[in-house]
């Protein structure tokens, strides 16, 4: 039996290593192809383009475009690309194993199905008719076709240069929204693919009204006939012929596709698999099916940025149960999940196809966005720190909120977070979170997964930098809304130094990076003191020590801390501008 047992394991895996190949490369191919293609389309379409100038630019532009596409190895390179993106479409949508995806999938599945049929007329009337019947497919013959003896046709055309532009840029979008400059470039990016087809179409149109004024004038049609070489009735038919048999191959493969899905499903129902949620709902998917699947078959929300492709990480989910039985993650599997830090129990749901009942729990929000999908450091996942946490507070902005319109106050409250967030980037902490009108800011975040001496000083050293920066943003913000306030803002801030635990906290849109611990409440607890000793700055002994602060203890108050059996020694600074003279001087 164990033997038994271990044969069937090692095939199990040795279909999943086959598997996972397979994934890989044709992933790999349809992106090149598809980005052989959708250069192809861009550059047609800025051929098009011209039309607006003349029919004279439209036809020097197409000299320049096919002599790129038409040289021989370019051209070997664009026709192997579209066999080879059908292919790999109609395999994809075979492996699929649900039809129900997110919208823009579904769009570009749609689109890329439609394109064959609408540009097979096209192709065979130009690039195919060029060849048999050695005849110049110029811009002038092709708008007289598509524009004036067969406009039906010059509207599926149009309509095809849309679909095909759209197509492609949902697949750029898939595979471009991961870049770190993406972001930055999304609105120039979004901005061309709306402009470039529409001067494509108007192109189109200028071109063909051209074209029809050209046909009023005596002669002008039989000298593109002599000079073209336009093909006859017998070339036409033929055409058409090949238009024909050329729908009935696609609407075949595509059928064939869809009864062989049919077919694997209706053998699959005997292997039926459960996998379950953290939070009880489960599901009976067949063997093959990708725990992504699983959760669009059941309407369970879950994160997917790179649509399923495996390119991000956003869909991962953490395995409660079942892990054993799991086939091993691929190289680029791992590869994604090293690159976010991810814990040995994680896997990626677009990846895991379970051949085994498991129990899975999604880690991040379903509508999380790329951001999520870039290298983050581990302490996202949840880590031990040792860090200087910051708390500052306005002091009398109740009572002064009373007195002010509601548009006042969020005005004011603004300019404050403003003034006080620039003082906790420059300082190089992590803005935490805004609390009413207080501020939590962290300090030493990446330095603390060190673990050394020097990252704690680095740590404090930062967090009292930006607490003088805190200081000094609020003075001149007074100094600014001096006329609008009868009395200046006053702040009080804490700092302390100690082990928090850090990491990704919060529900849905609300989850972002946090610590909680002992040592964020005494930090609150050192801001609530600066009232007491009268003060704008407090901090703890461990935040002079490691800060290298010239502060003996006897110069160190000692203070009572809830939860905190024995008193700690705080040094209390009157104003946070000046905070080494202040140590210096400090009784």
């Amino acid at each position: 039996m164990p033997s038994t047992a271990a044969s069937t394991t090692a095939r199990s895996d040795t279909r999943s290593l086959r598997r996972m190949l397979g994934v890989r490369l044709l992933g790999r191919v349809r992106l090149v192809s598809g980005l052989i293609l959708f250069a192809y389309v861009l550059t047609h379409n800025l051929n098009h383009a011209l039309g607006i100038v003349s029919l004279k630019w439209l036809e020097a532009g197409r000299h320049i475009f096919l002599a790129f596409w038409r040289f021989p190895p370019v051209e070997l390179a664009l026709f192997t690309a579209l066999f080879l993106h059908v292919v790999v479409a109609l395999i994809a949508l075979y492996r699929r194993r649900s039809l129900k995806m997110p919208f823009w999938e579904g769009a570009q599945l749609v689109l890329g199905l439609a394109t064959p049929p609408l540009l097979l007329l096209h192709v065979l009337g130009t690039a195919y008719a060029h060849d048999r019947f050695d005849f110049n497919d110029s811009y002038a013959y092709v708008l007289l076709s598509l524009w004036v003896f067969l406009p039906g046709y010059g509207a599926l055309q149009a309509l095809a240069v849309v679909t095909t532009w759209i197509h492609g840029c949902i697949g750029l979008a898939y595979w471009l929204r991961l870049k770190p400059w993406y972001p930055r470039w999304r609105a120039y990016l979004f901005a061309g693919a709306i402009v470039l087809p529409v001067l494509a179409l108007i192109g189109f149109a200028d071109g063909g009204r051209a074209v029809a004024e050209r046909l009023e004038e005596d002669g002008w049609f039989d000298q593109l006939k002599a000079h073209d070489n336009l093909p006859g009735a017998e070339a036409i038919t033929e055409v058409y012929a090949l238009q024909r048999v050329g729908l009935w191959i696609c609407g075949g493969l595509l059928l064939g596709v869809l009864l062989a899905r049919v077919g694997r499903d209706w053998v699959g129902r005997r292997r039926a698999i459960e996998i379950a949620y953290e939070n009880g709902a489960k599901v009976r998917i067949q063997a093959g099916m990708t725990v992504l699947e699983a959760s669009r078959i059941a309407n369970i929300p879950h994160a997917s940025v790179c649509g399923g492709r495996g390119r991000c990480s956003t869909c991962r989910v953490k395995i409660l149960s079942g892990a054993d039985a799991l086939p091993a993650a691929s190289e680029d599997e791992r590869r994604v999940l090293a690159r976010v830090g991810a814990a040995p129990d994680t896997r990626l749901a677009c990846q895991l196809r379970p051949l085994a009942p498991v129990t899975v729990a999604p880690l991040l929000p379903a509508q999380a966005g790329p951001q999520q999908a870039l290298a983050r450091g581990d302490h996202h996942s949840g880590r031990e720190l040792e860090i200087a946490i910051l708390f500052a507070d306005l002091r009398g902005f109740t009572q002064l909120s009373e007195q002010r319109l509601p548009y006042d106050v969020v005005f004011l409250l603004n300019r404050y977070f403003k003034a006080m967030g620039e003082a906790v980037s420059q300082a190089g902490g992590h803005l935490d979170k805004f609390i009413g009108d207080g501020v939590m800011a962290l300090f030493g975040i990446e330095s603390g997964m060190a673990g050394n001496g020097e990252a704690g000083k680095r740590a404090c050293q930062q967090a009292l930098d930006a607490a003088r920066r805190m200081s000094v943003n609020l003075a001149e913000l007074n100094r600014h809304l001096m006329a609008d306030l009868k009395q200046p803002l006053r702040i009080g801030i804490g700092i302390h130094f100690g082990p928090v635990i850090v990491g990704d906290m919060g529900y849905g849109a609300s989850q972002h990076l946090t610590a909680i611990g002992d040592a964020v409440n005494t930090a609150s607890r050192l801001e609530t003191a600066t009232k007491e000793f009268d003060c704008q700055l407090v901090i703890s002994e461990q935040v002079v020590r490691h800060a290298g602060l010239d502060v003996g203890a006897d110069r160190l108050e000692r203070i009572n801390v809830r939860g905190r059996e024995q008193t700690l020694g705080v040094l209390a600074i009157k104003s946070a501008q000046n905070i080494e003279a202040a140590a210096e001087a400090a009784e």
